[in-house]
């Protein structure tokens, strides 16, 4: 798939350049950059564009630490972001495939 640049904007009015997928079919701004170059325009804040995020993640840690026997101590989730000047923030896949990393820490308690 080719590649375009889009341009992001974050709440405070910084813009920013992220390298995302020619959109296909979709209608999707172009605006100049300082340099004369026509980019994409994305059609969310950067902010908008993540909050999506959000309610996955605070699924996926709640129910890991409620779901267990044992609480872990601490709970880490990893995943890709893939940025799209049309849909936002995407859960990113790797070989077709949706990729979470889970990491589950145990500290044993100190005896009295």
């Amino acid at each position: 798939m080719d590649k375009e640049i889009a341009q992001f904007s974050l709440e405070d009015g910084t813009k920013f350049l992220v390298e995302v997928d020619e959109p296909e079919g979709v209608a999707v701004e172009r605006v100049a950059i300082n340099t004369g170059q026509m980019v994409l325009q994305a059609k969310q804040t950067f902010e908008e564009a993540i909050e999506v995020v959000k309610p996955l993640a605070s699924v996926l840690i709640t129910k890991l630490r409620e779901g267990l026997t044992t609480p872990a101590s601490e709970v880490e989730v990893k995943f890709g972001l893939k940025m799209s000047a049309e849909a936002g923030a995407i859960i990113a896949s790797v070989g077709g495939d949706v990729n979470f990393e889970i990491t589950l820490k145990w500290k044993e308690e100190p005896s009295n």
